[in-house]
């Protein structure tokens, strides 16, 4: 019976093979969302051992915060840009734990990170989340919970405003499009915490600098940054 799902398992991988998102090969037999190749190829930042990285310059001066962190370079045309493209647009929520199960493997070895209470996703707009149907923010924090072993928290952070695409905005134009876009439901609940806020990719920062503004205005609150990619 085994054998005979075994034959039938590579019969509906030939006639309909499952391709890898960032590559487009066919995932081959033990491969799962990702091919090996792609896996150890991608290219890594490895910003947890750096804690003067790109990322972290890009707030100094702005808003105080203790590690920043992205887990790969985002480059036009890119393997990575194929990955980000089919996670948020695409229905392909899987990709998002995966990679946070690999950021959060590197985060756990941070003398930074791993203090880390819990996690906030940048959030959606509502109508924004209904169309998607997923937020991928949170599908990446779903993998980094894996090896960080700390709640993630979707409802003390909210955003209250829709706001047009950042894609083809100038820096100045996203930190304008940004503001009193967000809310806290929760201060209390937030007091005196490490709070790691994830996001998809870090650009320009504008979106995190907004959240985390707010966020730092809590008594006591220490905040962190981690992203799927940084855009060079």
């Amino acid at each position: 019976m085994n054998l005979l799902r075994s034959y039938l398992a590579d019969f509906v991988a030939l006639v309909f093979p499952q391709l890898c998102p960032a590559c487009g090969e066919s995932l081959v037999a033990g491969e799962k969302i990702i091919c090996t190749n792609c896996l150890f190829n991608l290219p890594l930042t490895n910003f947890h051992l750096q804690p003067d990285n790109v990322v972290a310059r890009q707030f100094w001066g702005k808003v105080n915060i203790q590690g920043a962190y992205a887990l790969y370079y985002f480059t036009k045309g890119g393997k990575v840009q194929n990955l980000l493209h089919l996670f948020k647009y695409k229905g392909m929520r899987k990709i998002g734990p995966v990679l946070g199960n690999i950021a959060g493997g590197q985060l756990a070895k941070s003398d930074i990170f791993n203090t880390v209470d819990v996690i906030i996703p940048v959030p959606l707009h509502k109508s924004r989340l209904k169309q998607r149907g997923y937020n991928q923010s949170a599908c990446f924090a779903e993998g980094i919970v894996q090896k960080l072993k700390v709640p993630v928290d979707e409802t003390s952070l909210l955003r209250i405003k829709a706001t047009e695409t950042q894609t083809h905005k100038s820096r100045f134009s996203r930190f304008e499009n940004m503001q009193q876009v967000f809310e806290i439901t929760d201060p209390e609940k937030l007091k005196n915490k490490h709070v790691l806020l994830v996001d998809d990719v870090v650009t320009t920062g504008s979106t995190l600098e907004a959240c985390a503004a707010l966020l730092l205005e809590i008594e006591g609150l220490k905040l962190s940054i981690a992203a799927i990619a940084y855009a060079e």
